[in-house]
């Protein structure tokens, strides 16, 4: 399985900021947005990636990550000229997740989309590993307030789904699809089936309707243990960076530091750690990589 990340679009709903600069490179509490959606990623194992970006963005996402050569991955990078869809941007990665004749899966994940709760790792991995085995897509839901501003599955009284809706006027649950998939390779070819929505969108939810006809939808509830962040507003950028300085400065533990966990899975030396804490010595972030270092 290979990884998608989502980090282009213009987000219009951090305006006048993001005038400026691609908001997931903006920090949430200690480190850029970005770090989280590729700390899950390398928590499920996954060493490969693509960034899917906006093309003036390349050299700010090149010069943070490279080729990935510092955390033992390899990084590469697709661009979607214009915002046209979740699927849309899928299918800009499609020749980076198939190498000739062999099709990979895909984890997709939404760049500003941050997750935390014990197990996590876990969790995604039997996400991982089904969808590898027994193919389909596997994807996550969470009991939201404002249930119109998401994708929104209704299950019938035996926890089956039977449907998925992309922000509807009348939701029929308060279960949000949260930006985290894990599809089979067949996803592209759905992708390039479904039609632009009334927003004139390619949206990843049509693509969930296409397996949920197929009956090859699985659909796992993220429950009170979970906090899940969709930090592409005002409201919830803040509140994202309060419960991430919360949790850092309670446990001493870092969440989405994708050094410790690139040398925790072995994908990096000791030596090599060394040397990024040096680089960022003068703080917490370089601190807490030495302190890694001595356990």
């Amino acid at each position: 399985m290979k990884a998608v990340i989502l980090a282009g679009g213009t987000g219009s709903r951090l305006f006048p900021t993001t005038y400026i600069i691609n908001k997931h490179l903006l920090p949430i509490y200690n480190k850029p947005m970005i770090y989280y959606p590729l700390s899950l990623v390398m928590l499920t194992k996954i060493r490969e990636v693509v960034f899917v970006v906006n093309p003036e963005d390349i050299p700010l996402y090149k010069k943070l990550f490279g080729e990935g050569e510092d955390l033992g991955m390899k990084i590469m990078y697709a661009v979607q000229e214009k915002p046209l869809g979740l699927a849309h941007a899928l299918l800009t990665a499609e020749k980076f997740i198939n190498d000739g004749e062999v099709k990979h899966s895909v984890c997709l994940v939404l760049g500003d989309n941050i997750f935390f709760g014990h197990g996590i790792a876990e969790i995604l991995y039997q996400a991982k590993d089904d969808v590898e085995k027994n193919g389909g897509a596997y994807v996550f839901g969470y009991f939201v307030n404002d249930p119109e501003r998401y994708g929104v599955v209704e299950f019938d009284s035996g926890g089956r789904v039977i449907s998925i809706e992309e922000k509807p006027k009348n939701p029929k649950s308060n279960f949000a699809v949260v930006g985290l998939y894990f599809y089979d390779n067949t996803v592209f070819e759905k992708a390039k089936k479904i039609k632009p929505s009334w927003r004139g969108e390619l949206e990843i939810t049509s693509v969930n309707e296409e397996y949920l006809k197929e009956g090859k939808l699985k659909v796992k509830l993220l429950g009170r243990g979970f906090a899940w962040f969709d930090a592409g507003t005002h409201d919830s950028f803040l509140e994202a960076g309060e419960f991430v300085a919360t949790i850092e400065k309670k446990t001493g533990l870092m969440i989405g530091c994708i050094e410790e966990i690139a040398y925790r899975n072995g994908w990096i030396s000791k030596q090599k750690l060394e040397e990024i804490a040096k680089k960022l010595s003068k703080t917490d972030y370089g601190e807490y990589l030495i302190k890694i270092l001595k356990e």
